[in-house]
């Protein structure tokens, strides 16, 4: 069983930048991809960006490549998602999943834990 929770959200402007992490629990945890998502609402969760267990392979949405990079430390058991040059269209709830097998899948089904979510919200 692993549990995440992420952190790191909040309210910047146009241009700023954001590191969202996404701490997990459960010793296994380094065998596992994460990948982000975020959802709007009344919109499907999105995907956003994914890591592989050892953080060799990432995979982003080309919404955000070039400005998201998405980075892992198994040591501390934690994902980071750093974002620059936010844009107002990024206004979302962020949300962190890990999947016990991949290289880190673009589809939510292939994640078998999900955290609450952390709201980021970008103001123009």
């Amino acid at each position: 069983q692993v549990q995440v929770v992420e952190s790191g959200g909040g309210l910047v402007q146009a241009g700023d930048s954001l590191r969202l992490s996404c701490a997990a629990s459960g010793n296994t945890f380094n065998n596992y991809a994460v990948g982000w998502f975020r959802q709007t609402p009344g919109n499907e969760r999105e995907f956003v960006a994914a890591i592989s267990w050892r953080g060799l392979v990432t995979d982003y949405a080309d919404s955000v490549k070039a400005r998201f990079t998405i980075s892992r430390d198994n040591a501390k058991t934690t994902v980071y998602l750093q974002m620059n040059s936010l844009k107002p269209e990024d206004t979302a709830v962020y949300y962190c999943a890990a999947a016990r097998w991949g290289l880190g899948s673009r589809s939510k089904e292939a994640y078998h834990y999900w955290g609450q979510g952390t709201q980021v919200t970008v103001s123009s």
